[in-house]
């Protein structure tokens, strides 16, 4: 998550063009001149000159392996294609709803805090919490995280086509251990870097961070205020979040109105061409300036405000920034959009879902637990019950049919 490069963009990328390079005996998927000790000892002139002292670089780098399963990572596929109610379903589920109203309630006056300091919705904080972390969980399950060090060392010293860039994210990972704010081994995140609760890779930690708890040193894990202040620091200098907007609104178009009109008009305007709210209530904010966007033809239709476009600016995705912000208002007491997407369906609800999970395992499709939570394991257990028993396409996703046949036995 920085100015020129995103953790999704990192996700997307393809690095067909490394090659391979035998190093300890296994073959790995990257491109480097130099051996990995021969790296380290000539980045080290590169660190003196970010002002990592001898000491540091020594203690931090001297024994470090790099982790070469990032390049796996980084080479692979998304496992699970699916169609934009689908990901909406799954990302804003019952799970997620639930557990950010409690999450609102456990931490209203941090954000009650961050509202006053920088403006930024304390339903959109929650609504991002929960989608990069699932508020919170990667930072207290070690099974979602790996040293962040070797990772990055990984990556700067055998992944060519970024070179540049993971070398300056190691950079700065070495800047926030000379600083004090963490230890190598407290920082642990995904395979490219990304850590903590809003999930910052270190060149935000290190520029957007916020000391918010005031406890002398900027981290992004333990408890969430440093976490929550960054992130709003960000949306509001990197993304020009404004203040009492809201993000956006379902809309009802009247005839001559397309929903691929194109064009940013005032709240007013819109409302003198007939455009309407969908759930029938008044726009809040005549003066807002907003543009139509509808996400999947014969789906709903949007008005998104520029607060939809700096809640992007942490994730360049249309669809990641509408979950967080459904997910947002979700979790604030709002209701589902109006009008369904083609061919989608209700998600299941939490109860259902831990149904499902449990009949799966109950016949040998391994879940991974029973708590309601989709994540990759489920939708494995998923997918291949749905090949066992006909289902097609055989994507994943928990539905009503996945349920029904379940219950049926079949």
């Amino acid at each position: 998550m920085t100015q020129c490069i995103t953790r999704r963009a990192l996700l997307n990328g393809a690095i067909a063009a490394m090659a391979l390079y035998v190093h300890g005996g296994s073959a790995l998927a990257h491109k480097s001149s130099l051996s990995f000790p021969k790296w380290v000892a000539r980045f080290r002139r590169r660190a003196r000159a970010r002002g990592i002292s001898d000491a540091v670089y020594n203690a931090v780098m001297a024994d470090v392996e790099p982790d070469v399963s990032v390049y796996a990572l980084y080479r692979a596929q998304p496992e699970f294609k699916e169609k934009a109610w689908q990901y909406l379903n799954r990302r804003v589920s019952d799970w997620r709803i639930q557990r950010g109203k409690e999450r609102a309630k456990d931490h209203a006056p941090i954000l009650d805090r961050i509202e006053k300091k920088y403006g930024v919705d304390r339903y959109i904080m929650l609504g991002l919490w929960g989608m990069e972390s699932a508020f919170g969980d990667v930072v207290t399950n070690p099974n979602h995280m790996r040293p962040v060090i070797p990772a990055l060392s990984a990556l700067a010293w055998g992944e060519p086509r970024r070179r540049s860039y993971w070398e300056k994210e190691l950079l700065n990972a070495l800047v926030i251990i000379q600083r004090g704010w963490a230890r190598p081994d407290e920082m642990v995140g995904s395979w490219a870097g990304a850590m903590g609760h809003t999930q910052w890779m270190p060149e935000v930690w290190l520029n957007m961070g916020v000391d918010f708890d005031g406890d002398g040193r900027i981290s992004p894990f333990g408890p969430p205020d440093d976490a929550f202040a960054g992130t709003a620091r960000y949306l509001r200098e990197r993304g020009n979040y404004r203040p009492g907007e809201g993000w956006g609104y379902e809309v009802r178009l009247p005839k001559g109105v397309s929903p691929r009109r194109r064009g940013m008009r005032s709240i007013a305007a819109w409302r003198k061409l007939g455009v309407k709210r969908a759930n029938g209530k008044p726009f809040p904010n005549s003066r807002e300036k907003a543009w139509l966007w509808q996400p999947v033809r014969r789906g709903p239709v949007l008005l998104i405000t520029r607060n939809f476009r700096a809640i992007k600016s942490y994730n360049p995705s249309n669809l990641y920034t509408l979950a967080i912000c459904y997910l947002a208002d979700q979790i604030a007491g709002e209701g589902p959009f109006v009008q369904q997407f083609p061919g989608g369906e209700r998600p299941l609800s939490l109860d259902e879902i831990k149904e499902v999970q449990r009949r799966l395992t109950a016949i040998g499709f391994d879940t991974a637990g029973t708590d309601g939570r989709v994540g990759r394991a489920t939708m494995r257990a998923v997918r291949n019950f749905q090949r066992k028993a006909g289902i097609k396409p055989a994507d994943g996703y928990a539905g009503l049919e996945e349920l029904n046949r379940l219950r049926k036995g079949l």
